[in-house]
Formats: C-alpha cells, sequence, structure tokens
C-alpha cells in the first residue's frame, strides 16, 4: 500500500485563474514551456501570462517543444532558464510539452549537465519546482514523475525521480476543447492503456489498482460515444480529463507495461502518435492477461461493461493501424531491444521472444500485398 503523490491538483473551470496565486509559492522568475500549436490554440497560455502579470512575476516563453521533445531541446532551454534567473517552470500543454518541462526543470537547476547527463538519476541538484497545466485527457503527466524524452538518436527514453513530480497540477478540461476528434481519441486511447496496463503491472497494489478500474469506467462509456461519430460536449471532455489523471496517478505507482514499450518504436521509426501507438498492442494485452489472469482480466471487464473482444474492437475503431506490416527482417533486428526490457519483465504472465516475434509479425497494415514479400 507504499503511496507517495506529493503533486497538489486543482481541478474545475478556470481554475488557473480562480487560484493562480499559489505559483507565487514557488518562486519569483518563472519559465513558461509549451509547443507551437499550444501558443496558437490553447487560452490556457493567456491565463497563464495573465495570472503571471498579476502575480508580479517576471517570465521567459519557451515555446520550442515538439511531439516527442528531444534531451537537446530540453537542455538548450534549461539553460535558458538558468539564464534568465527562473526559479520555477510553469509548463502547458499535452504530455510532450509536460514532460519536456519536467526535464527543462532538470537542467535549468544543473546548467552544467549535457542530454546523456539528464538519464543518469544521479544530479547534482534537484529539479527546480514544477507547476503543469494540461490541454489533453490523455498521458496524466500531470500527477507522475516521469518525463519521456528523445535521445539524439531518435530513441524514446523514461526517467523517474520524485523531483519530477509538479508542485501544483492544475486541471481545466475546457483547455481539452482545442483536440481534434482525432487527437482526443489517440489521447483517450493513452489515458486508458495506462490503466490497463497499471492494472496487469506486477506492481500493481489495491490502491493502484482502484485508481485503475476507476479510470477505465470513467474512460470507457465516453469512447464508446467518440467511436460512435459523437463530439465530446463540455461533460465528456470533464469525464476525459478525469480519467486520464486517474490513469497518470495509477501509473504513478505502477509504471507501464509492454505496450507503452513496444509502441515507442512506431512512434520513433513511422511516427505513429504516442496514443494509437500503444492501442496497436492493447489488444494483445487484454488477450494474454485474460488467458494468464483470468479473475482480473474479468475485473476489468466489469469496470468496463465490456468483453475482452469487445473493448479490443473499441481500441482498434479509435486508433486503426497507421503504418506498413514489418518485414521479418526487420523484426529480427528490433527484437533484441526488449531483451532486458523492464516493461517486459513487471507485465503478467510469460512473454517469451516467440510471442514478440509473433505479435510484431502480425501489426502494421497490409494493402494487397504483405509488404514483406516485397
Amino acid at each position: 500500500m507504499s503511496f507517495y503523490l506529493p503533486t497538489r491538483l486543482l481541478t474545475g473551470p478556470e481554475i488557473l485563474l480562480r487560484r493562480g496565486e499559489l505559483l507565487a509559492e514557488l518562486g519569483t522568475h518563472c519559465l513558461v514551456v509549451t509547443g507551437k500549436q499550444a501558443s496558437l490554440t490553447c487560452p490556457a497560455l493567456q491565463d497563464a501570462k495573465n495570472t503571471l502579470q498579476r502575480l508580479g512575476i517576471p517570465y521567459l516563453h519557451f515555446d520550442g517543444v515538439l511531439p516527442n521533445p528531444g534531451i537537446e531541446t530540453c537542455v538548450q532551454a534549461g539553460r535558458m532558464a538558468h539564464a534568465f534567473g527562473a526559479d520555477f517552470v510553469l509548463g502547458i500543454g499535452g504530455g510532450s510539452a509536460l514532460d519536456a518541462a519536467k526535464a527543462i526543470a532538470l537542467s535549468a537547476a544543473n546548467p552544467e549537465l549535457d542530454g546523456p547527463g539528464l538519464y543518469r538519476l544521479n544530479w547534482p541538484s534537484p529539479a527546480l519546482p514544477i507547476a503543469l497545466v494540461g490541454s489533453t485527457a490523455g498521458t496524466g503527466s500531470e500527477v507522475t514523475p516521469v518525463a519521456v524524452i528523445t535521445d539524439t538518436v531518435g530513441r524514446k527514453h523514461s526517467f523517474r525521480h520524485d523531483c519530477l513530480y509538479a508542485r501544483l497540477a492544475y486541471g481545466d478540461p475546457r483547455y481539452t476543447a482545442s483536440m481534434s476528434l482525432t487527437m482526443t481519441a489517440n489521447t483517450g486511447v493513452d489515458a486508458l492503456a495506462h490503466c490497463i496496463e497499471s492494472f496487469f503491472s506486477r506492481k500493481a497494489t489495491p490502491l493502484s489498482s482502484a485508481l485503475a478500474l476507476a479510470g477505465v469506467r470513467q474512460l470507457v462509456p465516453r469512447l464508446m460515444e467518440l467511436s460512435a461519430g459523437r463530439t465530446p460536449d463540455p461533460a465528456a471532455r470533464a469525464d476525459l480529463y478525469e480519467g486520464s489523471i486517474l490513469g497518470g496517478m495509477a501509473i504513478s505507482i505502477t509504471g507501464t507495461v509492454l505496450p507503452h514499450n513496444l509502441g515507442y518504436y512506431l512512434t520513433e521509426t513511422y511516427g505513429v502518435p504516442h496514443g494509437a501507438a500503444c492501442a496497436v498492442f492493447e489488444p494483445w494485452l487484454l488477450a494474454h492477461c485474460a488467458a494468464a489472469v483470468p479473475d482480473r482480466a474479468e475485473m476489468l471487464c466489469r469496470a468496463a461493461g465490456l468483453s475482452v473482444d469487445a473493448l479490443s474492437n473499441l481500441i482498434r475503431q479509435l486508433c486503426p493501424p497507421c503504418f506498413p506490416a514489418l518485414t521479418e527482417s526487420e523484426v529480427e533486428r528490433i527484437l533484441p531491444r526488449w531483451k532486458d526490457c523492464n516493461a517486459l519483465k513487471v507485465t503478467v504472465g510469460c512473454v517469451t521472444e516467440d510471442v514478440l516475434r509473433q505479435l510484431w509479425l502480425q501489426v502494421g497494415t497490409r494493402t494487397n500485398k504483405n509488404l514483406s514479400d516485397t
């Protein structure tokens, strides 16, 4: 039952404007971190600027975060923050911006470190205080101590440390209204994947399981509406956001399991959005766990109100495959990547190399002719 979640979470309409004075407890100079798109479309940025101006807190805005942020970008922004004299970081956006904000806060506190140094978990100083404002309903990064950052050769790595927990997290579901339906589906499935994977982790506890099941109950009805073509109304947006936070709390205890790690390769190699990349492997995980731990699978299905097959079909409908089938030679080349993978070790049941091989050979789109035959 061990549990540690030091983030102060505040949610509700206009919560950043109503309770923004708490930012003053974090410091006197702020680096605001966003991506380009958030700068243009999400009202959270203007709300944050208005709040900082009202509080008299000088800020520097870094808007250079790209999807799957790179470690060098984080180091660059961290040194900018250090030179500016920032003593806290405010991240605004989806998972990429929030994860980058964590890495940037770490870099700003340790400007002498290069990119690889940030991965080593033996930093001279802890990260600067962090506040996060989510604009998607997916990653749950607002309440996790994890940053997923791409290295200099294009591989995604996660690093986890208690100093990466946000001190403050503001959750206003209104901010998610700027997402397209496709992005809403991708991020919603990512949130559902967090709940499913946490529940089927060897690290699962009674508390993490309760959070995961609560997230499933919150997410599945709204994802079914989305699959049926219904545009989310404010109540649906709120439910999706709450579900993503529940999933984030669950994985703050357990972490994710194999599908997330497998999905990294699809994002790196084929540009598959993160949620859609995870979705590729969730049906396999559900079937695998239905055989390996049938009692737990039944508990999850009861929470979803769907059978394993129906839940798998919902995931496939929301995020159909969008990359070519892998060739046999590509599969053999990439298999060693998961030989000593921690995500594989914490997945319940036995997952052999041959299981992984067959799984990879079955994913991807096959138009007219299997690409492995060409």
